[in-house]
């Protein structure tokens, strides 16, 4: 069984709510450095408690910010 991949559409999201990576970061408590790596898909892993955060500062949907792609495509 062939697994597929999550995409991280959080520079999209970011983008139509007009707020700069740093802001965000200092909204969720979050260093710049940690928020990028989210951002480029090179973190293996997210606490809810910083999806909330996230979530709340940019009044979106955690289904807002990721999307799975089947392999098999």
């Amino acid at each position: 069984m062939s697994m597929g991949r999550i995409i991280i559409r959080l520079d999209r999201v970011m983008a139509d709510r007009k707020i700069s990576l740093n802001e965000l970061a200092e909204r969720v408590g979050m260093t710049n450095v940690n928020l990028s790596n989210l951002k480029t898909g090179k973190m293996k892993g997210i606490r809810f408690e910083t999806m909330c955060a996230i979530c709340k500062a940019l009044d979106c949907q955690p289904g807002d910010l990721f999307e799975y792609e089947d392999s098999e495509e």
